[in-house]
C-alpha cells in the first residue's frame, strides 16, 4: 500500500501543484482535508484556492521532487520549490497521510536555500 500511497502523493504534486490542474484534486485530496499549515484552513477548496492563486502570481512555480519515503499511511517528499526558473527557492517537505485512497490531512516546513552551506552539502 506505501508504493500506492507515494504514486499517489507524487502524481498530486505533479499534476495539481506543478501543473495547475486544481479540477482534478477531487481525484488525490478529501473534500474534508485536515490542514495543520498555520497559514491555510481545512478542506479541498481552501487548497485549490491557494493552488490557483500562487500559479496565478508565480505561473512557472515548480517542486522539483528529490527523494520520498512512506509509512504506513504517511508519505514524506522531500523537494526543491521555485518560484520560477533560475531563483534559488526553498527547501520543502510535505507530509501526507492517507486514509481511503485520498489525502486526508498535510503537514509541512519550509526553508530558503541558503547560497552556501558550513558542509558544502546541498540543504536538497
Amino acid at each position: 500500500m506505501t508504493s500506492q500511497n507515494t504514486a499517489l502523493v507524487t502524481d498530486f504534486m505533479n499534476t495539481v501543484w506543478n501543473q495547475g490542474a486544481t479540477d482534478l484534486a477531487d481525484k488525490y485530496v478529501a473534500e474534508d482535508l485536515i490542514q495543520h499549515n498555520p497559514n491555510l484552513p481545512d478542506g479541498r477548496t481552501a487548497l485549490t484556492t491557494l493552488i490557483a492563486t500562487l500559479r496565478g502570481r508565480l505561473p512557472q512555480m515548480h517542486f522539483a521532487i528529490e527523494r520520498t519515503a512512506a509509512d504506513g499511511d504517511l508519505v514524506f517528499v522531500h523537494s526543491l520549490f521555485t518560484p520560477a526558473p533560475g531563483q534559488n527557492g526553498q527547501a520543502v517537505v510535505d507530509i501526507y497521510r492517507i486514509q481511503d485512497g485520498l489525502i486526508a490531512e498535510h503537514w509541512d516546513v519550509h526553508q530558503d536555500i541558503p547560497a552556501t552551506t558550513a558542509s558544502g552539502h546541498p540543504v536538497v
